[in-house]
C-alpha cells in the first residue's frame, strides 16, 4: 500500500514538472514569434533614374498646307478667245515669256491677237485656262510661283494667339518624307482674326535646300514657343502630386547601416511638363537619383531594393 502511494506521488511530481517545462517552452516560443514580427521591416522594389541637366522645349503642334512664298496670277490684256497656250504646269518661265494668245475679234471685226506674258520669273503651278475658252481681263490664265521660297499656311486657334511671335523656330514633318525633319520659322502673322473660324493666319517659311518639298503638300508643324537651357529634368512619372504638394523620392544610404538603400521625400518646384519630361526649378540637383517606378507605397525613410537603374533622359 505504501509503495502504491509513493509511486503515485512520484508520478504527480513528474507530471507537474513536465507541465511546468511545457509552459516555459510555450512562453519562449511566443516571445520569439513576437520579436520576429517586430523586427520585420518592409523593403520595396523600385526603379530609379538620374536627374540630368539639359534642354527642354515647350511647343504647339499645328497642321497646314505648303504654298509658294510668292505667287502671281497672269491675266489677259484684252477679253477674247484663247487660241494658244504656251505653258504647262511645272514649266519654268522668265519675265516676259509668252503664256497664252487671245483673239479679241468680234463678229464683223478682226483684231490682232493679244499675247499675255509672264509678269515675273518662276514656275507655273496652275493653268486654269484652256484653248477655245472665252476669257476676260478678270480671268486668270495661269499662276506663277516666284522665287520667294516655300511657306506653310497655318490657321492658329484664338487661344494660342498670345503664344505666337515672329521668328519662332519650327520643326516640320511630312508623310511624304517619313522620318525626316525640316526646319523653318514664323515669317508672317496676320493682323486680324477671321470672324467665322476664330483663327489667325500664320505663315512659316521653310528651309528646303534639297528641293524635296512641293506646293500643295500637307505638313505638321511644331512651333517652339519656349526653350530653356541648362535646366534640371526628370520623367514626369517620377513626380508625385499629393495633398497639394509635388515631390519626388530621392535615394540614399541608411545612416546606421550604409549597405541599406532608403529614400527621402523631397519637395520640388516644377516647371514645364511636356512629352513625359518635367522641368524642376527647385529642390533637386543634377546627378541625384530619384524613384521613377514603384513609389506609390513609399514614405520618407522607406527601405528600397533598386531593381533597375533606367537610362537617363537625353540632354537635348
Amino acid at each position: 500500500m505504501k509503495n502504491t502511494v509513493k509511486k503515485n506521488k512520484q508520478r504527480s511530481i513528474t507530471l507537474l514538472v513536465l507541465m511546468l517545462n511545457l509552459f516555459i517552452l510555450s512562453n519562449c516560443v511566443q516571445e520569439n514569434r513576437t520579436s520576429a514580427r517586430v523586427e520585420v521591416i518592409p523593403v520595396f522594389a523600385v526603379n530609379t533614374i538620374m536627374a540630368v541637366q539639359g534642354q527642354i522645349q515647350d511647343y504647339i503642334t499645328f497642321s497646314g498646307d505648303i504654298v509658294a512664298g510668292s505667287t502671281v496670277d497672269v491675266h489677259p490684256d484684252a477679253a477674247g478667245r484663247i487660241t494658244e497656250l504656251y505653258v504647262s504646269v511645272g514649266r519654268r518661265v522668265n519675265r516676259g515669256d509668252r503664256i497664252a494668245a487671245i483673239d479679241p475679234s468680234r463678229p464683223g471685226m478682226t483684231f490682232r491677237h493679244s499675247i499675255a506674258t509672264a509678269p515675273i520669273s518662276g514656275t507655273i503651278v496652275m493653268v486654269p485656262a484652256q484653248v477655245g475658252m472665252m476669257v476676260s481681263q478678270a480671268v486668270p490664265l495661269a499662276r506663277i510661283a516666284g522665287g520667294g521660297g516655300l511657306e506653310i499656311k497655318l490657321n492658329v486657334a484664338e487661344r494660342f494667339i498670345s503664344r505666337m511671335a515672329m521668328n519662332l523656330s519650327c520643326e516640320i514633318t511630312l508623310d511624304a518624307w517619313p522620318g525626316e525633319v525640316f526646319f523653318g520659322s514664323i515669317s508672317e502673322i496676320a493682323p486680324t482674326v477671321d470672324l467665322a473660324s476664330r483663327t489667325m493666319e500664320v505663315r512659316v517659311n521653310v528651309r528646303d535646300t534639297e528641293s524635296k518639298l512641293k506646293p500643295g503638300m500637307f505638313a505638321k508643324v511644331r512651333v517652339i514657343t519656349e526653350q530653356k537651357e541648362n535646366i534640371v529634368k526628370i520623367p514626369s512619372s517620377a513626380v508625385i502630386n499629393r495633398f497639394g504638394e509635388q515631390f519626388v523620392y530621392v535615394t540614399g544610404k541608411d545612416d546606421e547601416n550604409p549597405e541599406i538603400d532608403i529614400v527621402r521625400k523631397r519637395i520640388i518646384t516644377p516647371g514645364i511638363q511636356i512629352d513625359g519630361m518635367a522641368e524642376v526649378t527647385g529642390g533637386l540637383a543634377p546627378g541625384e537619383e530619384v524613384v521613377v517606378r514603384g513609389q506609390t507605397l513609399l514614405d520618407d525613410g522607406s527601405r528600397v531594393n533598386i531593381i533597375e537603374r533606367v537610362t537617363p533622359l537625353s540632354v537635348n
